[in-house]
């Protein structure tokens, strides 16, 4: 991982704004079926 860091800064920073990008769409996810799961009771 250092030499990734080292040779390819801007593929690091690309690789952190996607992990943060799908930790919000499964957050929204996730929020969407609880609400449909609540929702048929």
């Amino acid at each position: 991982m250092q030499t990734l860091k080292r040779k390819f800064p801007g593929v690091v920073l690309v690789a952190d704004l996607n992990w943060d990008r799908l930790l919000t769409v499964a957050a929204v996810v996730s929020a969407l079926v609880a609400g449909a799961q609540l929702g048929q009771l």
